[in-house]
């Protein structure tokens, strides 16, 4: 079936062209003319239909600016919401627990009466990865500042944690590097290494138990990190589906 435009168009061709050689085809037929006109009229209608359709899509600057203010929105986000007090500690989501291989070391302590040695070292590991998410902020935004138009686009247009893949992919290894000083020297300085050697002292007094070995900064880094995009994750998602999340008319062009 034709659409409604497209059979007008078609009738008033018709039209002109049976009445043209119904009358003297001559310069100046009136009946031509008209044919011609409506024609003519047809096709102007279509023109400013196609036009102001046009003018209501994204273009290439806008897709860019849109989304890189949604990323840094989010970003910023998620990393003052992290790097506060409690940001990981208290959050079920994302709390650190001790490494896997210190459980053993964790069950014991229970058993004698000095839990609170693996309980401090647990608080501390926490409050470690809080100090290091602020550091993340400046490697999110230059990730964000050297994003291509193609990559835009596929994050516009792709799942609701595609912008999350694109920081994984862009600042992993950089934050990984950026967040392993900080948090070493921040788990010194807190004392969870003293809470650590402490622990460990204790548990090697114990008879016949295993030798433990771990690093406690890599753990805790990469803890910190998952916490982070995890986040990210549900930021990303948030700002595409809920509205109140597009604070600015660009975002609501972008995502709606």
């Amino acid at each position: 079936m034709c659409k409604k435009r497209s059979c007008v168009s078609v009738l008033a061709i018709v039209f002109t062209f049976i009445l043209g050689f119904q009358a003297p085809v001559l310069a100046g037929n009136p009946l031509l003319d008209q044919g011609s006109s409506l024609i003519k009229s047809l096709n102007e209608n279509d023109s400013s239909s196609s036009g102001s359709a046009s003018s209501g899509s994204l273009t290439n600057s806008e897709i860019i600016s849109g989304l890189k203010e949604a990323l840094k929105t989010g970003a910023g986000t998620v990393i003052s919401q992290l790097g506060a007090e409690n940001g990981f500690n208290s959050d079920s989501s994302i709390h650190i627990p001790l490494p896997s291989y210190l459980s053993k070391v964790q069950t014991l302590m229970d058993k004698v009466g000095m839990g609170f040695y693996a309980e401090e070292l647990e608080l501390k590991l926490n409050r470690a990865a809080e100090a290091a998410a602020p550091k993340a902020r400046a490697l999110f935004v230059n990730a964000i500042s050297q994003m291509s138009f193609d990559d835009a686009k596929s994050i516009l247009n792709g799942a609701d944690d595609a912008a999350t893949r694109y920081f994984k992919e862009k600042t992993s290894d950089d934050l990984t590097e950026a967040f392993t000083p900080v948090v070493k020297d921040t788990l010194e300085e807190i004392g969870a290494v003293k809470s650590y050697d402490r622990m460990m002292e204790k548990y090697k007094s114990m008879p016949l138990v295993p030798d433990i070995k771990g690093n406690l900064t890599d753990y805790a880094v990469e803890k910190a990190l998952n916490g982070i995009f995890y986040y990210l994750a549900q930021e990303e998602k948030a700002i595409r589906e809920n509205p109140a999340k597009q604070t600015t008319a660009l975002l609501k062009k972008l995502f709606n």
